[in-house]
């Protein structure tokens, strides 16, 4: 198969590849987008197995190993995927994003090892940008496994250090210094190489440790992006317009993401990333009220007589893998007459879409989900609003006091509501480490306890009714 007929190939893969990502954009289409991504993979493979830079130099030998990869990848990704527990999946997607980097990261090494050897064609600017491609690669691939440790709870002390922002300057300022001399250098430096990428990677989790676990959603879509934009580099220095169509369009996909979820939290991305979030503030405003405490079947009765439900999700419906008794308990409330409704927040849950992945998986119809632009009007005609393990997106602190570090965050207006009932294991603050204001409102009792418990109670009672 010639040149020309494996780039035609990689066109029509890469054609693919864009549909899926539009049928990803809705939960109804979703699933479709999934299987036409994997067949698109699938195709890009096959198609790569014919490329010139292949079958040039011990064809067998390279489909072999490129075979025995693809195998022992797919084995691995099968049974990861179907274990895998939805409370796992920010962690899921955090490491297979960190293999992508890392991945792009040996592209890079490999073709910065065969300067000067006799197979060797690279220009200085393709070397350049596979050195690019590579440290890219190596700061999401760090950066990425520090998130899976963060997601995991394996890593669950936000560390800051003074300085830290001079010193990943100058990380990043002499990684590319060494980028640079080793594209125009004649002979392979090994040496450099390794300082290169020990640089490089200590860049990559130096950057994501301080990251406080709230902004995690942003982080992973920001390395997911960097993971993009080291394949497409990587494909301009090996000349493999698979890699470049591939590498740019999940680049462009999780740039724009990465943008999103910053406004979403009212936040830059230079905020995100350089900032101590989360951090006690000397001036943040003191909590006027207190707690009040009910139990789970006063709030089932007082949904059972309202007009109108609307339901908040959070990490903590996940955590308790309650999605199917809150689908349970919505069929009941619906079958006495009762308006529900489900209220998601851009950055809900540990990753983007998280929450409405769950809810999907529970059953509950894409006609009773609501983004915040969508809902948001709605909660002051609303009777209830049930709040399950969510914190920092219904915080009403973010509309008022100034020195809050999510003031100017949009949020759920919940408590808007004429009655607020939260699902909580127990008083602490959230991800974040912020308090939530919401808890201390005159409107507002407290759940206590395991969601997938409350909830059970909540169901009995309504049966009983």
């Amino acid at each position: 198969m010639g040149a020309l007929l494996v780039n035609i190939g990689y066109f029509v893969a890469a054609i693919v590849f864009i549909y899926a990502l539009k049928s990803m954009s809705h939960p109804s289409t979703a699933r479709k987008g999934i299987h036409y991504a994997g067949l698109a993979m699938l195709l890009a493979v096959v198609i790569t197995l014919f490329h010139p830079a292949i079958t040039a130099h011990h064809y067998f030998t390279n489909l072999i190993l490129i075979i025995i990869a693809v195998a022992i990848g797919a084995v691995i990704a099968k049974r990861s995927a179907l274990k895998v527990a939805m409370t796992d999946m920010p962690q899921m997607i955090a490491i297979y994003n960190g293999v992508g980097g890392g991945a792009a990261a040996i592209i890079g090494a490999i073709a910065l090892l065969q300067v000067g050897s006799p197979e060797a064609e690279s220009t200085s600017s393709a070397l350049f940008l596979a050195a690019i491609g590579g440290f890219i690669g190596a700061v999401s691939f760090t950066g990425s496994i520090v998130a899976w440790a963060k997601l995991d709870g394996r890593m669950n002390k936000t560390i800051r250090f003074k300085n830290r922002n001079a010193v990943n300057l100058f990380l990043l300022m002499f990684s590319l210094l060494l980028a640079l001399l080793l594209a125009s250098n004649a002979e392979p430096s090994y040496f450099m190489i390794f300082i290169f990428f020990v640089f490089t990677l200590a860049l990559g989790a130096l950057v994501a440790i301080p990251i406080g676990g709230a902004d995690m959603p942003v982080i992973i879509s920001l390395f997911n992006a960097f993971t993009g934009i080291a394949v497409a580099f990587e494909g301009i220095a090996l000349d493999n317009g698979g890699l470049i169509i591939a590498g740019t369009t999940v680049g462009a996909a999780g740039t724009l993401l990465t943008v999103l979820m910053a406004k979403a939290m009212n936040r830059s991305l230079s905020n995100v990333l350089f900032s101590n979030f989360g951090e006690k503030s000397a001036e943040e405003a003191e909590i006027e009220g207190s707690m009040t405490e009910t139990d789970a079947a006063n709030a089932a009765m007082t949904m059972a007589y309202s007009d109108r439900v609307i339901i908040v999700p959070g990490y903590g419906l996940a955590a308790a893998q309650a999605q199917h008794k809150v689908a349970e308990l919505v069929k009941i409330l619906e079958n006495r007459g009762v308006d529900v409704r489900f209220a998601i927040h851009p950055v809900a849950g540990r990753m983007p879409g998280h929450m409405n992945v769950l809810l999907a998986e529970s059953g509950i119809p894409y006609e009773s989900i609501f983004d915040l632009d969508e809902i948001n009007d709605e909660f002051k005609d609303t009777d209830v609003v049930l709040v399950i393990g969510a914190n920092d997106v219904v915080n009403p602190v973010a509309r008022t006091d100034k020195s809050s570090p999510i003031y100017g965050m949009p949020i759920l207006n919940a408590d808007q509501a004429k009655q607020v009932f939260v699902i909580k294991r127990g008083q602490g603050s959230g991800f974040s480490g912020i308090e939530n204001h919401l808890f201390y409102l005159d409107n507002t009792d407290m759940v206590y306890g395991d969601a997938q418990k409350v909830l059970n109670e909540m169901i009995t009672t309504l049966k009983s009714l």
